[in-house]
């Protein structure tokens, strides 16, 4: 992201009431990552934010019986790596090829920050409210419209993620997360353009499924 886009990308935030300090948060240079690599670690020393450039990032948490709690996922375009404390909560992951730009927070005005802490709180929130629901096929219909908001509110959503880190993000098996797509699909509900392209085919059905 240069400065011009950088600029850019801050008024989109700005019109979405989301403000980026002007001049506490300084964009770097673009990292890369490859598929699977780690960003950082739980218990990292925290100080970074970061827009994602492209690819996707997955945040997760290793339970102490081994298992994987998949807590957020951040697509192009979005920014992660609040903490609350001196260090890192959560594991960091490239989903696939990524590209990351670092913001400094150092000396970013509280109430600068405070609309994308909120915006990440309530993302955290509508999690809780998804996987409090307990059939899969909720879950998944409302999955499914949150990514087709954050990619520009249309029909054809792209899931950059596996279908492992879906069940571990809804509280699902990854066999419970293949039927229900096989229902969905079989139902009319969605159709499969490709390994990782869906089309909300009845997406009024889906949304009653969330209500």
């Amino acid at each position: 992201m240069h400065t011009a886009d950088y600029a850019a990308f801050a008024g989109r935030l700005g019109g979405l009431g989301i403000g980026v300090p002007s001049g506490a948060m300084r964009p770097a240079s673009v990292r890369t990552y490859t598929s699977g690599a780690e960003i950082y670690a739980e218990g990292d020393r925290a100080g970074e934010l970061y827009v994602v450039e492209f690819g996707a990032v997955r945040i997760h948490r290793l339970l102490a019986d081994g298992r994987r709690q998949v807590i957020a996922f951040h697509l192009a375009g979005e920014i992660f790596g609040f903490e609350p404390g001196a260090t890192r909560s959560f594991f960091a992951e490239a989903i696939n090829a990524t590209g990351l730009k670092p913001l400094s927070s150092i000396g970013a005005d509280a109430a600068e920050l405070m609309p994308l802490a909120l915006r990440g709180l309530l993302r955290a929130q509508e999690h809780l409210l998804v996987i409090g629901r307990q059939c899969a096929m909720e879950r998944i219909a409302a999955f499914f419209l949150d990514m087709a908001e954050r990619q520009g509110d249309e029909d054809i959503i792209e899931l950059p993620m596996p279908r492992l880190d879906i069940a571990d993000y809804l509280g699902l098996t990854i066999e419970t997360v293949s039927r229900t797509f096989a229902k969905m699909r079989s139902s009319g509900l969605i159709s499969l353009q490709g390994t990782r392209t869906v089309r909300l085919a009845k997406r009024e059905l889906l949304q009653d499924l969330c209500r």
